[in-house]
């Protein structure tokens, strides 16, 4: 189990960059995407370096005894950094870049002042979890943890602030992503914390070891999670929103193609369907169909039974578009009567020249199964057709 929460923490910030990376390449000059996909891509380095089987392992192949701690602390610290920028990029403003580049020069004189330390330093004996307080009163190497954590806990806590302070004023997913991120930046101050508490009871005597070994992984583990998911979720929000509304109006559709649906099959008008398909690839297909239906029956839309619906549809229903969907519903369940019977006599003089718009489609599938307007239109139209036939 050794290492296993580093590696699952790492394989989730790296999923949610290979999430991203389709935008990147398709976007690659926006720096906010930019600064997203390093903000993940050094968090998961966070993680990966600092498993205790990579520390191992870079230890063993680099013959420097701990040189995967400054290594850790310096992605780390760059990862501190990149969340800042992409807070920075995230609110905008007409001195991002300027605030980028500060915070950016800030953190590369932290990443200068790791590896002075570590070459000044002396660190024999390999210490692959508890580096930390092994070193802690260790002259430039204590100095050099001091550093990094000091630099994170800056960070985090500038990220917390602002994430939540900003979430204020905002509403919707982008709201619920900054209170997510705050929420996740605020456990990697308690990683920080939990560390320097560490190294702080070493340099009096104590022995906090297990605070550093334990509680600092998890609070970063959670962090991490919770991170990845506040970034994603002003992203992924909104798509799911589109999805949503596509099955739904998809599904509010039903009862005006299955209106339609015996025109769409004898007359060959609908689409193929689409396999494997998106909720909106289905949406659109559906309105298609529909669309192709209406405009083979315009010639039976019945302008005086549209107006005479409309105008009682107005006196009950009170609401203008609703009183439109209303007279379309009972125009088109009337047209597809007439069309039935393939009788041209049928057909009527005064014909409406226009067809009802697709932001119209849903009132009208409501208006076939609700309005008693619609209901006796279509009776009527079915008794004209009994007697056309007779």
């Amino acid at each position: 189990m050794s290492g296993l929460i580093n590696y699952l923490s790492c394989g989730l910030l790296w999923l949610g960059m290979l999430v991203k990376a389709p935008d990147l390449i398709r976007h690659w000059r926006d720096p906010y995407l930019r600064v997203i996909c390093v903000l993940l891509a050094l968090a998961g380095a966070c993680f990966f370096l600092g498993a205790p089987p990579t520390v191992g392992a870079v230890n063993r192949l680099s013959g420097v005894p701990n040189l995967a701690a400054p290594l850790t602390y310096a992605s780390i610290t760059a990862y501190s950094a990149s969340s800042q920028v992409l807070i920075v990029y995230w609110r905008g403003g007409p001195h991002v870049h300027r605030t980028a580049r500060r915070w950016i020069v800030a953190y590369t004189i932290v990443l200068v002042g790791i590896a002075v330390m570590f070459a000044l330093g002396d660190t024999p004996v390999e210490r692959r979890t508890d580096f930390d307080t092994y070193y802690a009163t260790t002259p430039f190497t204590a100095e050099m943890i001091v550093l990094y954590l000091a630099g994170h806990l800056a960070a985090v806590s500038v990220t917390t602030v602002s994430s939540l302070r900003w979430a204020r004023q905002v509403h919707g997913w982008l709201r619920a992503g900054l209170v997510t991120l705050g929420v996740g930046s605020l456990c990697g101050a308690g990683y920080s914390l939990t560390k320097l508490a560490a190294v702080v009871a070493g340099w009096f005597g104590r022995d906090w070891t297990k605070l550093g070994t334990t509680v600092s992984p998890a609070a970063a583990g959670l962090g991490a999670v919770l991170i990845v998911v506040g970034v994603l979720i002003p992203l992924a929000g909104p798509r799911l929103t589109q999805r949503r509304q596509a099955r739904r109006t998809y599904a509010r559709l039903e009862p005006l193609a299955h209106e339609l649906d015996e025109l769409l099959t004898r007359r060959a008008l609908r689409l193929p369907r689409p396999r494997f398909s998106s909720p909106a690839t289905r949406l659109v297909w559906r309105q298609t169909s529909i669309h192709n239906a209406l405009g083979h029956l315009d010639a039976f839309f019945d302008r005086a039974l549209y107006e005479r619906t409309l105008e009682a549809a107005a006196r009950t229903t009170g609401g203008a578009e609703q009183a439109e969907a209303t007279a379309w519903a009972a125009v088109v369940a009337a047209a597809v009567a007439e069309e039935r019977t393939g009788d041209p006599d049928g057909t009527p003089t005064d014909a409406l020249d226009r067809a009802p718009s697709t932001a119209l489609l849903v009132p009208i599938a409501d208006a076939l199964t609700r309005s008693p307007l619609v209901a006796a239109a279509r009776v009527r139209a079915g008794t004209t057709e009994g007697s056309t036939r007779a």
